[in-house]
């Protein structure tokens, strides 16, 4: 089963242009809603930098969403001074809607954004937007997060943002540094593709531009920059990071399940087609797979207990235990074959289910042993005493599961050519997003 975005109705489009002119290269959409203060000098500045620095020729594209102020009135009158200037005002709110609206609708084919407060230093505009120029790259983002980057920013922010991106990597296994960087470019073949497939309008839009293009094994280049924090950020933190782990949440859920066409969009893409078994971007270092593991281990432990305290309601002790840790041990091995090892499709699924009922066994042992021995020295032992009991044994058998599994779906693809993202790539200027 695949899905797309769920189809809602597109937002009016008012377009003010008031030129004409000849195809461009590279269009940079300037999302905006209530920027009166920071819009005109923000746009000037980028406008005459333009000019001068970049050989391509380039179209700003000022996207007001539903702004409530007179950045619209700012905004056409911009449109005035500048052949390379347009506004474009939506009906709606929402920087995520903002890009996708008005990328669906250009001929450019290098599409581009940056936010209206120019935190990032333009020198970074052209070291983004030339890869995806020569074909060498089909995304590019700034990243904040590399050695060689300049950054001034609040110790709150920085440590936010490291742990959103740390999170990013334990739970979707991105190999990309800066999810969040408000400086980025997709080649205009890659985003009709992805575009459809974007469900979020707001700030989760680039990060789940990046999770779809990873795995769709899209190249992303990664650019260091220069960036100054803006300190009248309109961000509101604590509605960002809701939005945030729901669609984290969203994502891993569709990607699991298979909802999210990955596959296709990798055939489509021509990406990879020699290894389409193996989930693109899923780096195979041992660190990253225990971080993986351990959180699926933990969802699967408190589905255990849940299962095994809704069935001791009505069964036995041990019966209740065969069955709760057999229907979470499937499960288990099924969520781990695809997150936490990148393995998709039916090959050698025999195999790691069976080897994944071997380490059941020796769970099975574990728990049941335990259980035995203590009923065996406390005959009507407290229902407290006995999940702990349990949860020990289940950490025993978890250590031991994670050697079986990955003896079983990670040997087999060592002699594959190397991953470049076994290396440290959030570290390095730019990062090969690929299996």
């Amino acid at each position: 089963m695949t899905t797309t975005a769920p189809v809602l109705a597109p937002p009016a489009l008012q377009i003010v242009d008031r030129h004409q002119r000849s195809p461009v290269a590279v269009e940079i959409v300037v999302p905006v809603h209530d920027e009166e203060e920071d819009l005109a000098a923000s746009v000037r500045r980028l406008d005459a930098y333009l000019a001068t620095e970049v050989p391509y020729p380039c179209l700003i594209t000022i996207a007001d969403n539903a702004s409530t102020d007179s950045t619209w009135e700012i905004a056409q009158q911009l449109t005035t001074e500048s052949l390379r200037v347009r506004a474009v005002r939506l009906d709606r709110k929402g920087r995520g809607l903002a890009l996708k609206a008005v990328w669906s609708v250009s001929s450019a084919p290098v599409l581009a954004y940056t936010d209206v407060d120019l935190s990032t230093d333009l020198r970074a505009l052209l070291p983004l937007v030339a890869p995806l120029i020569s074909g060498h790259s089909d995304v590019a983002i700034g990243t904040r997060l590399a050695r060689s980057s300049r950054v001034v920013r609040g110790p709150k922010r920085t440590f936010l943002s490291r742990s959103y991106n740390l999170l990013l990597r334990g739970t979707l296994a991105v190999s990309f540094s800066d999810a969040q960087c408000g400086f980025k470019a997709v080649r205009a073949d890659a985003a009709a593709r992805l575009l459809p497939l974007i469900e979020n309008t707001g700030w989760f839009f680039d990060t789940e531009l990046l999770v779809l293009a990873q795995r769709a094994g899209l190249r992303i280049h990664e650019v260091p920059v220069d960036w100054v924090d803006d300190p009248d950020s309109r961000v509101d933190v604590v509605a960002a990071t809701r939005e945030d782990l729901a669609g984290i949440a969203r994502l891993a859920r569709g990607l699991l399940t298979g909802q999210l066409p990955v596959q296709r969009l990798r055939a489509e893409l021509a990406a990879r087609a020699d290894v389409p078994s193996v989930v693109p971007g899923v780096p195979r270092r041992l660190t990253g797979q225990v971080v993986r593991f351990a959180a699926v281990g933990v969802l699967s432990t408190v589905a255990y207990l849940l299962l095994y305290l809704l069935l001791r309601q009505v069964a036995p002790a041990q019966i209740a235990n065969v069955v709760a840790l057999l229907v979470t041990a499937v499960a288990n091995t099924a969520t781990n074959r695809r997150l936490t090892f990148g393995i998709t499709g039916r090959g050698r699924v025999l195999t790691h289910h069976l080897g994944g009922l071997t380490a059941f066994g020796v769970g099975l042992m574990l728990t049941s042993g335990s259980l035995a021995v203590l009923h065996l020295l406390s005959p009507t032992p407290a229902r407290v005493l006995e999940v702990t009991v349990l949860l020990l044994a289940n950490a025993v058998s978890t250590v031991v599961r994670f050697v079986v599994l990955r003896q079983l779906m990670d040997r087999p693809r060592r002699s594959e050519r190397p991953d470049p993202a076994d290396d440290d790539a959030a570290a390095e200027p730019a990062v090969r997003a690929e299996p």
